[in-house]
């Protein structure tokens, strides 16, 4: 039996903390560091808070599709949803960063097989992905972001 990775079900503090540390650091470097993790981009992604209506970002691991990018809402395995899923829910108009580029794009959570064969991409580049979905009992949904011009 294989061990159970450390990162599956990590307290919300210490995920929201290193989360916000993540994202000044690619901030103040420009989008010049910690964008890349096993060679697929980590973005920021900048939602309207459903409640506050204020912007909110967070650095996601994502992996590319087309001229967009997937992203996955496993929240480490825990029994909720990120916040930022439920932002992108009640408003799917959300803002991408990818390195030095940023651009405006349209959320929309995929389904059925689409979204088995883009989270198999997510565990091909994390297998712990494969452990947050054992750890919860919901379905952990993938959400395609797709550019509304070109970036």
């Amino acid at each position: 039996m294989a061990r159970r990775s450390p990162l599956v079900r990590l307290p919300r503090g210490l995920i929201r903390g290193f989360s916000a540390l993540h994202r000044m650091g690619i901030r103040a470097s420009g989008g010049r560091l910690g964008t890349k993790y096993r060679g697929a981009p980590t973005i920021l992604l900048t939602t309207k808070g459903r409640h506050s209506g204020k912007d909110r970002t967070v650095p996601l691991l994502a992996i590319p599709v087309g001229e967009g990018y997937a992203v996955t809402g496993s929240n480490g395995g825990h029994d909720r949803p990120p916040d930022w899923y439920h932002n992108l829910v009640a408003n799917p108009d959300v803002r991408v960063q990818v390195g030095r580029r940023s651009f405006a794009a349209s959320a929309r959570v995929v389904a059925g097989p689409e979204r088995d064969a883009l989270y198999e991409r997510f565990v091909a580049v994390l297998p712990t992905y494969h452990q947050y979905e054992e750890a919860t009992s919901r379905v952990i949904p993938v959400v395609l972001i797709e550019p509304v011009q070109m970036p």
